[in-house]
């Protein structure tokens, strides 16, 4: 894969030989993301960070990231504050903001629309999550944390076994999980869903074309082998209303008791966040927090190394970035 110059829409434009590449590059960044030292490899380049749903986590931590590597950030968030409210086509934004950016990442809640922006633009374009279709860059730090929570208790991920749980025919992030986790080996999916809300059917034939085996169930019941138990949130945004979304709220709760009766003591707990904490839903329980498998916030620091990785191959500067080290002099450990 051709990263430099290029736009990272989909998780379809990935080998396996690339995620790797990315995931070395990741590995490279965690010196600068603990703070331990700095770079200014990006020293006067501009992220523009175009937010057209709401967003926290991919949000900062694409700016995050940027800063990180000496860059600055310049924000757009959501609809109504853009001139997209006004009739302004994608392409017309596309053209004017990227004049403004170095590089660009965009959210919006239309499938297809990060894709149809990168069109009109003249600088790189990083999807940051189009409606129900894609999230590419939280696939890849899933995937990251993936191979590093398996590689502390010395497996890999060829030959892994996931259970999916929850929303998985909104959920963007199984799809575009599910999509790289076909470049692997003799992968077995346990998919955990209300009927309605059933992994779409693309994505059973991916996993059934990769040579890969799944089960369906309706059902949080038996147990479950699984390396990794990935929950996931009721998308509401994507229903038609909030009364169908409560129709499935809470359908999958799980808390240290049924992790216990249903998992194995090392299976890694992981959730792309935010976890619905209101009592009717409480995806993941509190009493998860003290849980040394749950990998939630490790996800979240990753997001931020994965991120750097594809902003410095992306702008072709992964290879020099020590040589702008700089000292950090605040620093006091974390």
């Amino acid at each position: 894969m051709k990263f430099e110059g290029s736009h990272i829409l989909s998780v379809n434009q990935f080998d396996r030989d690339s995620i790797e590449h990315v995931f070395h590059v990741a590995n490279q960044m965690a010196p600068y993301a603990k703070r331990q030292k700095r770079t200014t490899v990006l020293d006067g380049a501009i992220l523009g960070n175009l937010f057209f749903e709401p967003s926290t986590r991919t949000r900062v931590s694409f700016g995050t990231a940027f800063n990180l590597l000496g860059g600055e950030v310049r924000e757009t968030t959501g609809m109504s504050n853009s001139a997209l409210a006004k009739g302004e086509s994608l392409y017309d934004t596309a053209r004017v903001l990227s004049g403004y950016s170095d590089i660009i990442t965009m959210r919006h809640p239309d499938s297809g629309s990060v894709a149809e922006f990168a069109l009109g633009s003249r600088v790189p374009v990083i999807n940051g999550g189009d409606g129900a279709n894609e999230h590419p860059t939280q696939a890849l730090l899933d995937l990251y944390t993936i191979q590093k929570e398996l590689q502390y208790h010395g497996g890999n991920i060829d030959g892994l076994h996931i259970a999916m749980i929850g929303d998985l025919k909104y959920g963007r992030t199984v799809h575009s999980l599910s999509k790289l986790l076909c470049l692997f080996k003799n992968v077995r999916f346990t998919l955990i869903s209300p009927k309605e809300l059933a992994m779409p059917d693309a994505i059973l034939s991916s996993i059934e074309n990769a040579g890969h085996s799944y089960t369906i169930s309706e059902t949080l019941e038996g147990n479950f082998d699984a390396d990794i138990c990935y929950q996931t949130r009721v998308q509401e945004e994507r229903f038609g209303s909030q009364e169908e979304a409560n129709l499935y709220r809470g359908k999958f709760r799980l808390n240290q008791q049924i992790y216990t009766k249903h998992f194995q003591s090392k299976t890694v707990i992981m959730h792309p966040l935010p976890r619905d904490s209101r009592v009717e839903a409480n995806e993941l329980d509190n009493d998860l927090n003290m849980n040394p498998n749950l990998a939630i916030f490790r996800q979240t620091d990753n997001g931020v190394l994965v991120r750097m990785a594809l902003f410095a191959l992306t702008l072709g500067v992964e290879s020099i970035i020590s040589k702008f080290d700089k000292e950090v002099h605040w620093y006091s450990g974390h």
